[in-house]
C-alpha cells in the first residue's frame, strides 16, 4: 500500500478526541527484563512543556537491523523509571503543534528528527558544541535505542533544534533520510581526510569530487544502496559487492553502478574487476568479509566502517599483512556513527537529487508499509525486502488551520 493510501486509511480509522489526538497511544515496545515485545495501546501521549518544543504526528518509521537487535534483547535501554522502551529511530512526522518560541517549523510541516541527544558532562566538548555524534563519554541518549523512547508511536514531542524540515514532494520516501545520513557523515569525513591529497580531486565542470575514483560498497541493504547513490552523485565509479539479489542488482544498475555477486566472485576476484580501490564503504556489519577486503585497498585509500557486527566468535585476521599495507600505502581506516543536523540537511537535499535522477530506483528501496497493529511482522527475522516501513499516522496536508494545528503559549 502506498503512503497516500495509508494516509487515507489512517484518517478513517484514527481515534479522535476534541483536539483530534488520541487520549492514549499505540506504540511498539520492548520489555527487556521480561524479554517481551508488544504493540501496546497505553503509551502516554506527550505534551509540550517548553516554548522551544514542537509536537509531531508520526507518519512513517523505518525498520532496521538495530530495531531487530533491540527486540532480540541484545541491547536497548528504557528511560529511567520505565520498564519498556518504544523503539524506532528512522522517522517522518508532521508538525501539529508548536511552542511560542518555535520559529523554524510550523504546523503542517514534514520533519525528520535526529536520533542522538547530548550527554551532560561539562568536560565533553563535542556534546557542548552540539556534536553528540562525537560524544567522548558515551553517556549520550538515543531515541528508540538508549534511555529515550523512540518514534514507533503516534505522537512525539521534541525540541525544535532536533527537527529537520522535509519538502512535501519527498513525502513518500523521506523515511529514508536517517539511514542516508550515515553516508553523508562518512563522506564528510572522507573529504576531510583526503585533503591530505589535494591533487586527486580535480573539480572539473559538472563532475563531483569523487570523479575518476573507484568505490566499493560492501552490503546491499538500505544503508549500502543509499550510500551507493550518494557516492554516484559525488562522481565515484561505484561497485557493490554482496550476495545475489535480482531487485537490488536492478537498483544498482539503474544508478549507473556495477553489482558484483559474492557467490560467483571471491574477494580477490572482486578486486580484479574493480581495479585499484580508492574507497571502501562498509555497510554489511560482517567483520570477516570486511577484513578480507581491507587487504585489497589501494594506495592512499580509505576504508570506512559503518556496520556493527553481532556478538559472534573471534575471526582470524592477517594483522601483519594489513598493518604493513596501511603503513606503506598511506591508508586510512575510520569508523563513523550517528550524524549531526547538517548531515540530515545534506541527506534531505541529496534524497531530492536521487528522486530527480532515479525516482523508480529510490521508490523501490521501500518494500512494504505495515500499519502499527502489524508492526511485529516487518520486525521479525527473515521479513525480507529492502526497507520495510511501519506507517502510523495520516498526513493531514499542510497548512491546516484546525484547532489541533496550533501554537502553544508557553
Amino acid at each position: 500500500m502506498s503512503s497516500a493510501n495509508f494516509d487515507r486509511y489512517r484518517k478513517m480509522t484514527a481515534p479522535q478526541t476534541v483536539l483530534g489526538y488520541p487520549e492514549s497511544m499505540k506504540g511498539v515496545a520492548v520489555f527487556p527484563e521480561k524479554r517481551e515485545v508488544h504493540v501496546i495501546d497505553n503509551h502516554p501521549e506527550p505534551q509540550i512543556t517548553s516554548p522551544t518544543q514542537a509536537k509531531m504526528r508520526v507518519l512513517d518509521v523505518g525498520v532496521c537491523g538495530t530495531d531487530r537487535e533491540i527486540i532480540s534483547f541484545q541491547y536497548g535501554t528504557p528511560p529511567p523509571g520505565d520498564d519498556y522502551l518504544v523503539i524506532g529511530h528512522e522517522s517522518l512526522s508532521e508538525v501539529v503543534e508548536i511552542g511560542s518560541q518555535v520559529t523554524s517549523v510550523k504546523p503542517g510541516d514534514l520533519v525528520v528528527m535526529t536520533v542522538r541527544r547530548p550527554c551532560h558532562d561539562e568536560r565533553c566538548l563535542a556534546c557542548k558544541e552540539g556534536r553528540q555524534d562525537f560524544c567522548y563519554t558515551g553517556d549520550f541518549t538515543e531515541r528508540g535505542i538508549k534511555q529515550q523512547h523512540g518514534f514507533m508511536t503516534e505522537f512525539v514531542v521534541e525540541e525544535e533544534k532536533y527537527l529537520n524540515v522535509v519538502p512535501h514532494d519527498l513525502r513518500d520516501v523521506a523515511v529514508l533520510v536517517e539511514p542516508l545520513t550515515i553516508a553523508e557523515k562518512a563522506l564528510e569525513q572522507l573529504w576531510t581526510v583526503q585533503q591530505r591529497l589535494p591533487w586527486i580531486c580535480p573539480m572539473e565542470s559538472g563532475l563531483g569530487p569523487g570523479h575518476g575514483h573507484r568505490a566499493v560498497v560492501l552490503g546491499a541493504g538500505p544503508v549500502g544502496l543509499l550510500g551507493a547513490m550518494a557516492l554516484r552523485i559525488a562522481g565515484f565509479d561505484v561497485f557493490m559487492y554482496s550476495r545475489s539479489h535480482e531487485e537490488k542488482s536492478a537498483i544498482v544498475s539503474a544508478i549507473g553502478a556495477k553489482y558484483i555477486p559474492a557467490e560467483t566472485h571471491s574477494v580477490a576476484q572482486m578486486a580484479d574487476v574493480v581495479g585499484p580501490v580508492d574507497l571502501v564503504y562498509e555497510a554489511v556489519g560482517a567483520s570477516g568479509i570486511s577484513f578480507e577486503v581491507i587487504k585489497h585497498l589501494g594506495p592512499n585509500g580509505v576504508f570506512i566502517f559503518t556496520g556493527v557486527p553481532g556478538r559472534k566468535g573471534p575471526i582470524e585476521v592477517d594483522a601483519d599483512f594489513i598493518m604493513k599495507d596501511v603503513v606503506l600505502g598511506n591508508q586510512v581506516i575510520l569508523g563513523s556513527v550517528n550524524a549531526p543536523p547538517h548531515c540530515f540537511a545534506a541527506a534531505i537535499r541529496d534524497l531530492g537529487t536521487f528522486m530527480h535522477k532515479w525516482p523508480q530506483a529510490v521508490r523501490s528501496l521501500i518494500t512494504a508499509r505495515f500499519p502499527i497493529e502489524q508492526a511485529l511482522k516487518p520486525l521479525a527475522e527473515g521479513a525480507g525486502g529492502i526497507k520495510n516501513v511501519v506507517a502510523i499516522g495520516a498526513w493531514t496536508t499542510a497548512g491546516s488551520t484546525s484547532q489541533s494545528h496550533s501554537k502553544t503559549a508557553w
